[in-house]
């Protein structure tokens, strides 16, 4: 993915790039395009504020919040990075 070079009420919005899994193949945190390591719990609300470009949040059947690429139907092509 490109580094997004838009600004939204002077924060810069950018893009998963990578991202963390625990042992259970679990999405524990994500990497961005400027580099930053951001938890999962952050991305949702990032995601939510329109900081995060080609993400968006959804809900579960119990009203649950979770994450999914915009044009992708799931983050497995993303790179796992340490």
């Amino acid at each position: 993915m490109t580094k997004i070079e838009v600004e939204k009420e002077g924060y810069r919005i950018e893009s998963i790039v990578g991202l963390h899994r625990n042992h259970l193949g679990e999405i524990i945190s994500f990497i961005t395009s400027e580099g930053r390591v951001i938890s999962y719990r952050k991305a949702l609300l990032e995601a939510e504020s329109g900081l995060l470009a080609g993400i968006q949040m959804q809900e579960d059947g119990s009203g649950n919040a979770y994450l999914s690429p915009a044009e992708e139907d799931s983050f497995d092509h993303y790179p796992v990075l340490f």
